[in-house]
């Protein structure tokens, strides 16, 4: 019995360290839902994150969970960045979601898929201060179906 219960122990001990160490160098990360699963054409989800290290690169992602019931393989987005000192710069984003089969990415669970998707990779904000992302659906539709949440990840990238 005293074997049996090390084995757990052990085994409990390594899947924490594996989940730990997953979000190793998160500086931020916030998911909102969205509501009914229904994304609004004009509903914009903001999220505000503070950067002290301008010579560190991060990785940005976005945080895309989607019911099955989702028709389109992919996402269009409109991503809007401000910087501490006003400056905004504004991108078109494809979140690409299923295969060409219509596979979906990422991992699920029920009916339900997430996927971190790349945003901006070894990036350096040039100041320190409060940034803010802005994310509005750019899908051509009025009331987007099957989107359930949407979110921002900062994380710390290896320095090259």
């Amino acid at each position: 019995m005293a074997k049996n219960n090390s084995s757990i122990f052990g085994l409990l001990l390594v899947m924490i360290l594996a989940l730990s160490s997953c979000q190793q160098g998160t500086v931020f990360q916030d998911v909102k839902d969205v509501p009914e699963a229904r994304w609004n054409k004009n509903q914009v989800y903001s999220y505000n994150f503070t950067i002290e290290d301008t010579l560190q690169p991060y990785h940005v992602l976005l945080n895309v969970r989607n019911t099955t019931q989702y028709k389109y393989r992919n996402l269009f987005l409109f991503i809007e960045t401000t910087s501490p000192r006003g400056n905004t710069v504004r991108d078109t984003f494809e979140c690409v979601l299923a295969n060409e089969r219509g596979r979906w990415y990422g991992s699920g669970w029920g009916d339900i898929y997430e996927n971190e998707i790349p945003y901006k990779k070894y990036i350096r904000f040039p100041h320190s201060g409060t940034y803010s992302i802005e994310i509005q659906q750019a899908m051509r539709t009025n009331n987007l179906k099957h989107i359930t949440d949407i979110g921002v990840i900062i994380r710390k990238a290896k320095k090259q």
